[in-house]
């Protein structure tokens, strides 16, 4: 047995990458797992990967299922296909491809390859052997709301005005407007001021006039 250690890049930033070691007996269905699980992705939607070359051209897919769509050649199936028998070289190099319609798209290459002597056995594997820089979020605000948010943003397009709710700029006027009815009353108000003071004084005469007597 040997442990194949991929280093696998972010298409969009070279620079964040996960090296992960998988057995060469293990599955793709299980590499495809230990991915997600690196980048933090959840497990909902449709994967394939792709044998490729050191252009990242896209030659014949290991996918999760046989979708529809037009293929050239068959592909394998993760669940039947071992990570080992697709390894024609030591530089070997894959594409992955998770949530078709997002395209997360990730560049993966064979980057050693250790024999079952050296191997740390006491080890789960798939497993993740380094981390580098912050993975992107799937679903943009993941990190800050969680994952029901997540849910919720990807069934309903949250970014899209509702229906019945003004554009920037409609409240201010109408508050203006309002404002503007406010001091019309408030004119009407101060031609009354005059006679509610002389009663407001009468009412605070015979107010003083029960606390002077023996009211205790």
């Amino acid at each position: 047995m040997a442990i194949l250690k991929f280093r696998v890049y972010w298409e969009e930033e070279d620079a964040i990458y996960r090296d992960i070691l998988v057995k060469h007996t293990q599955h793709f269905s299980d590499f495809h797992q230990a991915i997600l699980s690196a980048f933090s992705f959840d497990n909902k939607h449709d994967a394939t990967f792709f044998r490729s070359n050191e252009l990242w051209q896209r030659g014949r897919e290991i996918s999760k299922e046989v979708y529809l769509k037009e293929y050239k050649v068959s592909p394998l199936m993760m669940e039947e296909t071992t990570v080992g028998s697709e390894i024609i070289d030591t530089n070997q190099h894959f594409v992955y491809v998770y949530d078709f319609a997002k395209s997360w798209t990730f560049l993966i290459q064979l980057i050693q390859v250790i024999k079952n002597a050296d191997a740390d056995m006491e080890l789960s594997y798939p497993t993740v052997a380094r981390t580098e820089g912050v993975g992107p979020m799937q679903y943009g605000t993941k990190g800050l709301l969680g994952e029901k948010f997540a849910d919720i943003e990807e069934k309903y397009d949250l970014a899209e005005t509702g229906e019945g709710f003004g554009e920037e700029g409609e409240d201010a006027h109408l508050s203006d407007e309002e404002g503007s009815d406010n001091e019309e009353e408030g004119d009407d108000d101060d031609d009354d001021s005059s006679d509610d003071d002389s009663n407001d004084d009468n009412q605070a005469s015979s107010s003083s006039e029960f606390f002077d007597g023996d009211a205790y």
